[in-house]
């Protein structure tokens, strides 16, 4: 696997080996020791999860403030811009974010560390998004960060998203739970 550091070094855009031949093609979606040994040593997924939206449906940002959960995510239908803000009050990369295309056709993967809000926006005409989760989903500790926010600057390539009526209302990095 290659694994891409972004401009945020804790975030990963990690492209698999892929096989292709007359007959189709095969790469590893996740193989726990090339995780540990090139992502993070202290890593342990607990929980796998699948959504499918149609174009132009954004999620997110989404970050529990307890049982914090680092992200895999992934597609195998279609297309999102994925993207990631940190709010590590102690990282220098504070309030900053990172996004990246992730298809079914470029098969590359995405890491998020606990300590960072995650969402996504859909570009195809629907597209299947799966994630391996570091923590179990804690609804009492979810939040959602603005998509929006002027203050982020996140440059969605979408411009009037359909949004669900939580993730209408997040709050703006100022007014949000954050991490130390």
């Amino acid at each position: 696997m290659n694994v891409i550091r972004t401009e945020i070094p804790d975030c990963a855009i990690i492209e698999p080996r892929v096989f292709k031949d007359e007959r189709g093609e095969f790469f590893e979606s996740f193989n726990d020791n090339q995780f540990v040994e090139h992502i993070d040593p202290n890593v342990r997924f607990v929980q796998d999860n699948q959504s499918t939206s149609h174009r132009g449906v954004l999620r997110g940002l989404h970050y529990q403030i307890e049982h914090a959960q680092g992200k895999l995510v992934r597609v195998t239908s279609g297309e999102v811009f994925d993207v990631a803000v940190d709010l590590r009050r102690s990282s220098k990369h504070f309030g900053q974010w990172v996004g990246v295309t992730l298809s079914a056709e470029n098969q590359r993967m995405f890491w998020v560390p606990p300590g960072f809000a995650h969402g996504f926006v859909v570009l195809s005409e629907s597209a299947a998004f799966l994630y391996k989760t570091t923590d179990y989903y804690a609804p009492q500790f979810e939040r959602t960060l603005a998509w929006n926010d002027p203050a982020l600057g996140i440059d969605w390539p979408i411009a009037n998203p359909t949004v669900s009526a939580k993730d209408a209302v997040g709050k703006l990095l100022s007014e949000a739970n954050t991490y130390a």
